[in-house]
């Protein structure tokens, strides 16, 4: 792929069924050891950085009032050592839930996009960036190499790689090092579901940013995903990160929805 912004896919707001398939997959390949349904709800409270394994994905109404759910809920939470935190979709039930929460006084927090492409590069493609080298990480290796980057405390590199090691949805983590001395620039990992692939936990060394790592990376996975039969893929980027965001849109995606967390503040 050149230099040039690729065209961004076409992903219409009212492609129920096209975004349903992107959150399922999504809620699959976040799925943690440490979670449970209560009455509709998706509960998840592994100790990990990212909010999507420790927090509510209100899936159903449900037959129970809101706050003894919530009361349930919480004990899990507390006994994790974790706040109370909801993740609010399109798709979540009953549709004024965000409302209800609202006024309970949680407040909005991490507003992210989901992003999507179906034009993928063509398989194959190989990695050629002078002066590195191209990797292959195990999960344990990747939550390591990713929390070091992030400066992820050591309890949560362990939940990271302990969801890894258990996800149903197998993931394939990457690192892109320096090849004189293996410092490590940048990594990123997929997950392959079907035809659809997720890119996670993209991230970049503060200091080898600009040098399109990043967009390298992502175009070399996409690559690989092709060849093992992808179509679209999906990936999740928060909503005031307008650097990743101009990334993603040279490798063709573009924002299909948004989900915000609350959380009593």
């Amino acid at each position: 792929m050149g230099e040039s912004t690729k065209a961004a896919t076409p992903v219409l707001a009212n492609d129920i069924d096209l975004l349903s398939r992107i959150e399922d997959a999504s809620l699959n390949a976040s799925a943690a050891p440490q979670q449970r349904w209560i009455d509709g709800w998706l509960v998840r409270y592994n100790a990990g950085k990212a909010r999507r394994s420790r927090s509510i994905h209100a899936l159903a109404a449900g037959r129970f009032p809101l706050q003894h759910k919530m009361k349930l809920a919480a004990e899990l939470f507390d006994a994790a050592g974790l706040p109370l935190v909801f993740r609010i979709t399109p798709f979540s039930q009953p549709a004024d839930l965000d409302e209800q929460l609202a006024a309970l006084g949680f407040a909005v927090v991490d507003r992210t996009d989901v992003m999507v492409c179906t034009a993928l590069p063509a398989a194959g493609l190989p990695w050629a960036v002078a002066g590195t080298v191209w990797e292959i990480l195990n999960g344990a290796a990747y939550a390591q190499a990713v929390g070091a980057l992030r400066g992820s405390s050591p309890a949560e590199r362990d939940a990271h790689a302990q969801r890894l090691a258990q996800s149903p949805v197998p993931y394939q983590g990457f690192a892109v090092r320096h090849e004189s001395d293996a410092q490590l620039l940048a990594c990123g990992q997929m997950a392959l579901e079907s035809d659809m692939v997720g890119l996670y936990d993209v991230f970049t060394e503060p200091q080898a940013r600009g040098q399109r790592l990043a967009h390298r990376l992502c175009e070399r996975m996409l690559s690989l995903a092709a060849n093992q039969g992808a179509r679209i893929s999906y990936l999740q980027v928060q909503g005031d990160n307008f650097s990743a965001q101009r990334v993603y849109q040279r490798l063709g995606f573009a924002r299909a929805y948004g989900y915000h967390y609350r959380q009593r503040i």
